[in-house]
């Protein structure tokens, strides 16, 4: 296609790029429900009306706050894969996770946080948290196979379970006894400790919707 007849990109919304930074921002912090939506266009000073040009609901803000928490968490982990594989992926992931706990302001993670707070399992917010448990629960489980584990879906879980621990630990029992146990989890899995056998059609499944959160 001719460079003059090619589409022009849409232009970037600065006061979207405002309200979703705010959003995200108090979000995390202090809880989604607990955060309404005049405090976000004050603190992101804009008006009304532009807020919902940008977004009809604020559950239309929260599926956009978590996607962009998601493609935060996909674009470290993209990084990850271009130097490392198999048992070095598992592990430079576990790293990552680790790195994450002594964040300044952590509060664990954001996908928890929002689980919690949305009862509806069939809810937009319910369904991007599940999107991306399943998306991560695939990039570990890849990494467990690459690496020759005998069961990889069996490693994916106990690794993503670990984790799941560890965010929530680290947040309200401190970061180094996390940290330690995270490791020991993670080794554990990578040397191939056995496993409870699964059936058939579990190994290599993606999880239950219903039983962690990333």
């Amino acid at each position: 296609m001719p460079t003059a007849a090619r589409p022009r990109p849409a232009k970037r919304s600065e006061a979207r790029e405002r309200l979703l930074a705010t959003a995200s921002k108090l979000f995390y912090a202090e809880g989604i429900n607990s955060v309404g939506v005049d405090r976000i266009v004050s603190e992101s000073h804009v008006t009304l009306a532009t807020f919902y040009r940008h977004f009809p609901s604020k559950q239309d803000l929260v599926v956009a706050y978590l996607q962009r928490t998601h493609d935060s968490i996909a674009d470290r982990t993209t990084a990850l894969t271009d130097h490392a594989q198999g048992a070095e992926l598992v592990r430079a992931i576990a790293d990552e996770v680790s790195s994450q706990l002594g964040q300044p302001g952590f509060r664990g993670c954001a996908f928890i946080n929002a689980a919690s707070e949305f009862e509806d399992p069939q809810s937009p917010v319910r369904r991007v948290v599940a999107d991306h448990r399943r998306w991560y629960y695939e990039l570990v489980r890849r990494a467990f196979a690459e690496a020759g584990h005998q069961r990889p879906g069996n490693a994916a879980r106990h690794f993503v379970m670990v984790r799941d621990g560890a965010m929530t630990a680290g947040y309200l029992d401190g970061v180094t006894v996390a940290r330690r146990t995270l490791n020991r989890g993670i080794e554990a899995a990578v040397g191939g400790v056995p496993l409870a056998a699964a059936d058939e059609d579990e190994e290599g499944s993606a999880p239950p919707q219903e039983s962690h959160a990333v």
